[in-house]
Order: C-alpha cells, then structure tokens, then sequence
C-alpha cells in the first residue's frame, strides 16, 4: 500500500499531479505472463529460460493456427496479380524470374528484417499493433489525448519508464510535439487510420484468401462456374465467422497443423518443380533480374509493385496478433518454417511459369502435378480459412485496444482464454465483419479487383507502424535521432514504391479499402470526440468543495442506512450529477463512494493495484473516492465480489489513516487529496481491519434490509447468472482495545451501511451541441455521437451493475 497525493482541484493531468512514493517491481508478482518489468530498450532478442522452452513451443505452434494462414497462402494469387493490365505483353521468362527476385528481396526486407527482428522488439508488455506503439509513445511523452489520466498511473508496475535523466538527441523534436495540440491530434489520427485499415483488412482477407483457394475448382479444372464458385466461398466464409466464438486457442489447435501441412505441401511442390522444369531459376535470387525487369517493362512494371505487394499480405498480422502469443514464438515459427516454405514455393513456380507462359493466370494450381491435385486442393481450402483467422484475430485485438482507450463504442469483450489475456472474441464485431465481407465476396467477381484492395489496405498499415515505430525508437528507446530517421527513410522508400502503385488501383477495387477504413475511422474519432467533449464538461462543473462542507455532514438532506456508489469518469473532485441528485431527492445514503472506473495507458493492470482508494471532506461526511483502474487489454468481469473487495479496501484506508494520524490532520492533508493503492485485488478471507464471516458461518443474516428487498436481490441473481452463486459475507470488527474509537466507529458505520444494501447510481446522459456551436459540430454531436451512444452497450451493461440496486439519473450535457 502506497500513498499518492492529488491536488483536488487541478486539472487531471500528469504535469499538475505529484507522486509521494515509488514503488519496484517484484518479479513474482501475477501479472500476468505479458507483463515485463523493463523497457524493451531496443533489444532485438531477448534471452529464454529453459523452463520456459516447452510454452515456448506450444504457443509458436498455436501460432500457425491463426498468424500466419494469410502470408502462407499468397501463392495462390501473388503471380497472376503481377501480370494483369499491360503485363500481359511482358510475360517472359526474364520478366518471371524478375517478379520471383521481386518477391524474394520483399520478404527478406519487409517481414523478415522490419517486422520479425525489429518490429515485434516494440511490444507494449506483450501487446502489439497500432495503438500498442500509440500507448508507448504517450507514457515515454506528453502525446496522449485520453481523459483521466494523472500521476497514479504512472506507479503501476507495468508503466514501464523509459530512460530518465539522460539527454537525448530527440528532445527538441519531442518538445515540439508536445507543445502544439494540433500536432497531437494529427497523431492521434494517423493512428485511427492505422488502426482502420487494419479493421478494413478484417473485412477484405477473408473474401480474397476463400474466393482465391476455391476458384481452383473453375480455373483449374472447370468443374463449376463462377456463381458456384462464390456460393462455395459464402457458405465457407459464414463457418469460419461461426467458429470465431470457440476462441483463439481452440481455432489454433484446431487449425494449426492445417498451416503446417500446406507449408511442407507448398515446400515439396517447389523443389519438385524447380527440378522438374528449370533449375536455373536459382539465378533469379540476384537483384540483377529485378533491373532487368524494369527496364524491359517500365511504367507497368512499376505499377504491377501492387501485385508483388500481395507477397506480404499479412506480415501486419504477426505484430497485430502479438497479445495472443510471444514475440519469441512468432519470430521462431516464421524463421525456421514459413519464410523458407514460401522462398521454395514461389521459386518453383517460377520454375514452372517460365517454362509454361500461358499458365500465369492460374500458376499455382497449373503447377500442381495431376496426381495430388485433389489433396492439394483441400488443404489449400483448409488454409484459406486459417489465412481469414489470422487478420480477424487481429481486428478483434485492435478493437479491444481502441475500446479500451476510449476510441471506440463499448462492445461485449469475451476473453476466450485463462491463461493468455489477449485471446478475445467480440460478437457484435464478429458479425459484422461477416456481414462486409460477405458483401465483398458477392459484389467482386474477380479476385484481382479485392486484391487491388487488399494490398492498399495492407501497405498503408505497414506505411504508418514504420512512422510510429520510428518515434518509438527515438522517445521510448531513446536511440540517435539519425538512427530512426535511417529507420524512417529506408523503409519508407521501400514501402512508398509500393503504395504509389497501390493507390493508382483504387478505381479498380482499392476503393473498397478506402472506404472501409473511413468507415471505422469516422466511428472511432466520433467516439473519441464525444467522450472527450463530455469528460470536459463534467471536469469544468464540478461540484465546488466548499459548498459541500457548507451544507455540513447531512449534506442538508436526510442520511439513510446503506451505501451510494456514483459512478463518475473524474478521477478528482465531484462530479455535476451529484448536485444534480441532492438538489432533487430529499434524502442520500449514510456512506458514499465516487466510483471512477477507468482504462490506462498500459494493457494489463495487476489485481493487488487495481483499486486506488481516498477519502471526500473530513471523516463525518462518510464519502470517500474509489479508482478502480484497468488495462486497455484487461476483461472488465462482473466480479461478484466487487462490493466485498470495495468494502475491504475502505477499511484498509481507513486503518492507513489511523496508523498514520499526521496524514489525516487538517494541517497536511487537503480533503479529496490523499489516496492510496490498496493490495485488495483478491478477496480475503479476513484482514487486519476486519474480521469475514461466511454465510455458513451465522444462522441468519440479521440485517437492516428489508425482506422484500432481499428476496428480490435473490431472484434478480438466480435469473441473472444461473448456476453461479454470490458469496456471501458478513463483515466484523475485531474486538481489540488497542483499536482507535474513531476507526472503530467508522468501521461499524461502513459494516452497518453494507448491511442495508448497497446502490449503484449512474448518470444517464444526453449529450448536445450547444446552440452556437457549428453545423459541422452539430452534426457530430447530436447526430453521430448520439447515435452511437443509443446503438453501443449501455454503462450499466459494460459496468456489470445489478438493474436491482441501479439508480439513473437523468441530466443534459451542453458541450
């Protein structure tokens, strides 16, 4: 237990808060098994225990399962999206051997070196993606837009502090960024962009990999036409959506020797084709063929880059997919199977296609040999739907990030595993993503039109994490400046020769990846900016403290057995609904606690320092302040001990406080200020402040409560989660005379009011422009935002209170 002291009428952010005590890190604490105790500090590769091998193993082979489905099966289309348009006047044998060196040196640059060895360095406490960098990037420097946040955070565990007190080349530049909001939010956007383009991926993936595997049957064989092409591809796209909710571990066992059976397939495919055909295609590894490719055919060779792109069509996937495994299991599984399996199959088919020419519109499948072609032909089906797992896992991790630092609506979050927290499924989002691409699949005939697509969206991806990456390297690892700018440069260069091309494809389907993207990013920065607008408002009509201590500790109005718990989103003062309540109702509860349930700019947030603890106006008020904090990757469950482990922390500090008298004077302590982090993350059985009783362990429950009340909280219980039983408890205060009156009778007053019953009060707001606000404002607020506010869950949903003890109380936001 640590004390943290916040000026009750600041401003809630970081700059104007100070931290009284610092607390290390202890290494056997359950944090989960992503939570790493230091900074990444730029190492590449960090070192493995020997217990930790057989884990190890088992993820990287989960991992086949769901990561790498998407880059494995390229093969299928990567070819025949090279020569469409005017490249079907250089298909030759040189122009062939060109487009392997192409691929070939992409692979080696973009996945192998960017993403394996650098990119995954950058986790954020075993979480990757976009928004992983973005919440780097805000707790190293003064970036965040996100509301609520103060210096508390920065004590937990999993903060992870960059390296202080060293000057660094980067500075100046870091100054600059903080200073100008403007620069900020740009930020903030080409994050959101990132962030959409990942969704729209979700959307557009599945449809290119299912429709691409099973137009084998027509292109190759002719055995059914295009309308049963796309009905096949329909029906296997709803059964791979219906499989979402068995979880991510499940899908990867499942799936996974699915992936490794169609790598060693494609791997013996390849050297039976490279000495079948032309073993000479060896040579195409120089880059001396990518120039000759060029100069024999120059414009289009460039734009055909958009073709070549598609090689590494779900490289985003292993960094986006992180939380659900290892950096260390990813980069194993990808370096000793799937980058070699891949090298050998498109060097054999390029073997194959230089020899056979006309074949280029169905390489793969022409290369096949007859005899395994029907085995060939499912396990590639079978891989398609793994390639959809890998990018839909992905948005699901995405949206949980976003979610949780209030970019996006609340949607149902189910963590589908006990043992890794980022395995997660959300069934509103499931659905929809099932719905877009079922449209997409419909609506495009050709392949080639989703894959023009499919590679804009990938490639914008990869464009914006080499820009965040970049100033992770330069704020968080505190490298030269010069070495992230040759980070920046180098792979923007790269990148930018693809991307160029990919955006003149977008009249022939990259449309779609536009518009998708602006889709989900327009959801998300209507979302922010509403919350933001409304976190302002109720942060600028607090309740003065001055008031409260005037009207005394009756607060003016009758004070009745039981405990109010108002929910607020301020971490510091009173918000506006509780003047808003006493000014209408002529009675308030004898105990009351400010609940502010909030997300930090870290994925996970231990259990023992979950709940941060305080106290509002002197000790005959009876009001005090809970922060219960979260992680923007943590489940927030419906704790069926969350009033009890409420209740134990309340004692705890008030214990802290009669320990320590000096912190309770009216000389060192300013009401609504002290706080302190309370280790009550799990429910204990007894504590230092109060004796726990067992249900079993007293004959009645002998309580203030009414009969009816009880009855009713029973069947509301039994009706809301049948088969789970509350526990129920019954506090004491242990009969010591060394125990403080004034403690003793705080305790009895809090024992007696949780007795009575405990209710939950929670604004029920509407929020508005106000009338001189812009049309344009207008339109995001009472509009966009409002809309999405009646069409997401409710904060009663999300906050898993009991519609039995729940109190709504209406008010207007003006903002």
């Amino acid at each position: 237990m640590y004390q943290i002291d916040i000026s009750p009428e600041a401003n809630d952010s970081p700059a104007e808060n100070t931290v009284s005590e610092t607390r290390e890190w202890d290494p056997t604490s359950a944090q989960g098994q992503h939570a790493q105790p230091s900074s990444n500090k730029g190492k590449f590769a960090p070192k493995l225990p020997l217990a930790s091998i057989p884990n190890l193993l088992i993820l990287t082979y989960q991992s086949f399962g769901v990561v790498y489905g998407d880059l494995s099966t390229s093969p299928l289309y990567v070819y025949k999206s090279i020569f469409v348009g005017n490249m079907r006047n250089h298909q030759t044998p040189d122009a062939v051997f060109g487009a392997f060196s192409l691929i070939f040196w992409t692979l080696t640059l973009i996945p192998l070196l960017k993403y394996v060895i650098i990119v995954l360095s950058a986790d954020d406490n075993g979480e990757g993606g976009t928004f992983a960098l973005y919440s780097l990037l805000c707790r190293h420097a003064k970036f965040s837009l996100l509301t609520n946040q103060h210096a508390s955070d920065e004590e937990l565990r999993a903060y992870k502090y960059g390296i202080s007190g060293h000057p660094s080349s980067s500075a100046a530049l870091k100054r600059f960024l903080e200073k100008h909001k403007r620069v900020r939010t740009a930020l903030l956007l080409v994050v959101l962009l990132g962030a959409g383009m990942v969704i729209g991926d979700g959307v557009v993936t599945p449809a290119m990999s299912v429709l691409s595997s099973v137009s084998g049957l027509h292109a190759a064989r002719k055995y059914m036409p295009p309308s049963g092409v796309r009905t096949l591809a329909c029906v296997i796209l709803i059964g791979v959506f219906a499989l979402q909710h068995c979880g991510t571990h499940r899908v990867g066992f499942l799936f996974a020797p699915v992936v490794i059976l169609w790598l060693v397939s494609i791997f013996t495919i390849g050297i039976y084709n490279i000495i079948r055909w032309n073993p000479k295609v060896l040579y195409a590894f120089s880059p001396y063929y990518i120039i000759k490719f060029f100069r024999q055919s120059g414009k289009d060779g460039w734009i055909s880059l958009g073709g070549v792109l598609l090689c590494i069509t779900g490289t985003e996937a292993m960094f986006a997919d992180l939380g659900h495994f290892s950096a260390n299991s990813i980069r194993i599984g990808f370096i000793f199977l799937v980058y070699p399996c891949l090298v050998v199959q498109y060097l054999g088919q390029a073997a194959y296609l230089s020899k056979n020419i006309s074949s280029i519109s169905n390489g793969f499948y022409d290369s096949v040999p007859d005899n395994v072609f029907w085995p060939v032909f499912v396990i590639s089906t079978l891989a398609s739907i793994v390639a959809s797992q890998a990018i839909i896992s992905a948005t699901f991790s995405i949206i949980m990030q976003c979610n949780g630092l209030g970019c996006f609506p609340r949607v149902k979050i189910v963590h589908t595993s006990k043992q890794i927290f980022g395995q997660i499924y959300i069934p509103e989002i499931n659905w929809i993503l099932m719905i877009l691409t079922l449209a997409v699949a419909i609506a495009f005939e050709d392949t080639t039109n989703i894959g023009n697509a499919y590679g804009l969206a990938v490639m914008s991806v990869m464009f914006i994490t080499t820009f965040l990456m970049a100033l992770v390297m330069a704020f968080v690892w505190q490298k030269n400046i010069l070495y992230a700018a040759g980070f920046l440069i180098f792979f923007w260069i790269i990148e930018a020769s693809y991307l160029l091309p990919a955006f003149i494809k977008i009249p022939q389907g990259g449309w779609v990846s536009i518009v998708l993207s602006f889709m989900f990013i327009f959801v998300m920065f209507v979302w922010h900016y509403g919350t933001r607008r409304k976190y302002n408002y109720d942060l600028h009509n607090k309740v003065p403290l001055r008031w409260i201590l005037g009207l005394g500790p009756s607060l003016g109005i009758a004070r009745v057995p039981g405990i109010g718990l108002i929910y607020t989103e301020l971490a510091t003062g009173v918000p506006p609904i509780f003047s808003h309540f006493v000014t209408n109702l002529p009675a308030f509860h004898s105990v009351l606690v400010f609940v502010c349930v909030k997300s930090v700019q870290v994925p996970h947030v231990s259990a023992d320092e979950r709940f941060l603890v305080g106290r509002i106006c002197p000790r005959p008020y009876r009001m005090y302040r809970c922060i219960v904090r979260y992680g923007y990757k943590d489940l927030q469950k419906d704790d069926m001990d969350f009033e009890n482990l409420l209740l134990q922390s309340l004692a705890e500090f008030i214990q802290m406080e009669a320990n320590e008298p000096q912190l309770s004077s009216p000389e060192s302590m300013s009401y609504d200020g002290r706080m302190a982090v309370i280790s009550s993350g799990v429910f204990e059985s007894s504590t230092n402040s109060l004796i726990v009783l067992e249900d079993d362990d007293f004959d009645a429950m002998e309580s203030i409560q009414s009969q009816t009340l009880q009855s009713l909280r029973a069947a509301y219980e039994d009706d809301e989660n049948p088969g789970i039983r509350r526990r129920r408890v019954r506090f004491q205060v242990p009969e010591s005379p060394a125990l403080d009156p004034n403690m003793r009778e705080e305790l009895i007053d809090l024992i007696h009011a949780k007795e009575a019953g405990v209710t939950y009060i929670v604004g029920h707001s509407y929020v508005k422009a106000r009338r001189s606000s812009s049309l344009l404002k207008k339109l995001v607020i009472d509009f966009g935002y409002s809309f999405l506010r009646r069409n997401c869950r409710g904060p009663p949903v999300a906050l898993h209170i009991p519609h039995i003890s729940l109190i709504e109380v209406g008010m207007i936001y003006h903002v």
